[in-house]
């Protein structure tokens, strides 16, 4: 037994399960495991984050959750409403419950179900709570404005449709920080990046990727995105330069899907299998991608692991599909760089799940992290806190976070334009304000010239497109007029040689 103690590292043993306080007890009677523990055993104030589920009669409950096989959340929350992609005869639907609307809800209860494809994806727009974004089988990608105060009536009519992939689209992912920038991601290996605004696709990336994408993540100014593809490759991509500008192959080695997510400081973090199908995860620098900067294994589970990221505490919550538990991990500059915090456990295994933002968590509670978790039949939030004696504010706990209001808008950003997610203070609670309704203005699409594929032309589009189409406008409606000033002219001369030629007959009669 001593043996195989001794082959054991601190670290591995912190990783391997509950049983590892058992071993890390004997090791540290060792003299020479000493110092290593000084290190394993770390100060940190998230140590003790404390996860639990609220009481039935909080859960939303008689939903049915989506079977669609495809590796999403199927869930998405705001501070206003939770949305859970469901099971709908003769095409793909989606429910939208007002966070207070708990307990059992009705089978009649309205649903947004205007697409004819299952839908695969869901996405809240971080700059109004009250617009949501779909992605389907029917190739298609719809925009929604929900009613402030939740459905009363089944929503079949988006505010836009968005049409250009060929394939199912399995991502949405709204742009953090420009107004009515979406980014859609099909089956047919294509990334578009639309101006939700006018209805157009202004960027299109169907070059970059030669297998299926399985996620797309921003980084936090929303300067660059990264992908995890079929093809075992994690890609950081500029996409109104459509360039790669660094890429890393076989990042995990195993055949399953992985998923990869950027994170404050501009690194990347991965989850994904090795080739013995043990699932791992890794950070990463894309200045460097040679070698990860930390590589665990964790288990051997199949799901696919599901990271959600919050940039304030710097913590990832790691959930599988189909696992019955939710792990944490803490971020930091000193090695190992990713340490594993604890686990949350529960009975059943998870279908999908919604992460909430920071704006919409109890401050006074110390809340830190809200999920909503998929059952078959129904949707549990969980919530997680940081236990502290004072009920004063915990500034240590909620630093400025990423508020409703965009810091660009849309041309601004497709002219080249970046800019950091405008921050608010948690010091109050927070408020939703009024959000303003989602316009579409879109353009004539027969007067637009046949798109070009320079990269140039591309990021200028909407300048170029705004003056060619006012030019034409202006043309068409001088044209219009004339016409109709000729008309006019010719019905006048009309009716006065009809007059003449009724006063002749009128002669010839008498």
């Amino acid at each position: 037994m001593r043996e195989v103690l001794g082959s054991l590292t601190c670290s591995q043993a912190l990783f391997s399960s509950a049983e590892s306080h058992v071993v890390l007890t004997a090791m540290c009677q060792r003299p020479e495991c000493k110092d290593t523990m000084r290190r394993v055993v770390r100060q940190s104030k998230f140590r003790h984050v404390f996860g639990q589920a609220v009481k039935n009669d909080q859960c939303y409950d008689d939903i049915r959750v989506s079977r669609v096989t495809w590796d999403s959340s199927f869930c998405a929350v705001n501070p206003r409403f939770v949305a859970i992609i469901v099971d709908a005869s003769g095409g793909g639907a989606f429910l939208v419950l007002p966070l207070h609307k708990t307990g059992r809800i009705d089978k009649s209860y309205p649903t947004v179900c205007g697409h004819t494809g299952p839908v695969l994806d869901i996405d809240w727009c971080p700059h109004n709570d009250q617009v949501i974004a779909s992605g389907s089988e029917d190739c298609t990608v719809m925009v929604w404005q929900i009613p402030e105060n939740g459905l009363t009536l089944s929503l079949t009519e988006p505010v836009v449709v968005l049409e250009g992939h060929s394939k199912r689209v399995g991502i949405v992912a709204w742009h953090p920080t420009a107004r009515n920038v979406l980014l859609s991601a099909g089956c047919d290996n294509a990334i578009i990046i639309w101006n939700v605004g006018t209805g157009e696709a202004l960027i299109n990336l169907d070059d970059m990727h030669v297998d299926m994408i399985y996620n797309v993540s921003w980084n936090r100014n929303g300067s660059l995105i990264c992908t995890a593809s079929k093809d075992k490759k994690v890609r950081v991509i500029d996409p109104r330069k459509q360039e790669i500008v660094a890429e890393k192959e076989k990042t995990h080695e195993g055949a399953r899907p992985m998923r990869a997510i950027f994170l404050a400081d501009g690194n990347i973090f991965t989850t994904g299998f090795s080739r013995m199908s043990e699932r791992q995860l890794a950070l990463w620098n894309p200045k460097n991608m040679e070698e990860p900067i930390a590589l665990h294994e964790m288990d051997t589970s199949n799901g696919v692991l599901l990271p959600f990221y919050d940039p304030d505490t710097n913590i990832i919550y790691l959930c599988g599909k189909g696992d019955s538990s939710i792990r944490y991990f803490e971020i930091t500059d000193e090695s190992p760089y990713v340490h594993y915090l604890n686990t949350f456990s529960s009975k059943e295994p998870q279908r999908g799940m919604g992460f909430m933002p920071k704006r919409g968590l109890d401050v006074n509670k110390c809340e830190i992290a809200r999920f909503f978790k998929l059952h078959e039949r129904k949707c549990e939030p969980i919530i997680m806190t940081v236990p502290r004696k004072s009920d004063l504010f915990q500034d240590d706990l909620y630093p400025d976070t990423a508020g409703p209001e965009a810091a660009l808008e849309a041309e601004e950003w497709f002219e080249g334009k970046n800019a950091d997610p405008l921050l608010i203070s948690l010091k109050h609670g927070y408020i939703p304000g009024k959000n303003r309704d989602l316009k579409v203005v879109k353009k004539n699409i027969l007067d637009n010239k046949p798109a070009t594929n320079k990269k140039s032309d591309l990021i200028n589009a909407p300048k170029k497109a705004a003056d060619a189409s006012n030019t034409q406008n202006e043309a068409k409606l001088d044209e219009i007029l004339k016409e109709l000033k000729s008309i006019k002219d010719t019905i006048t001369n009309q009716d006065e040689r009809i007059s003449k030629l009724e006063q002749q007959m009128a002669k010839i009669a008498d």
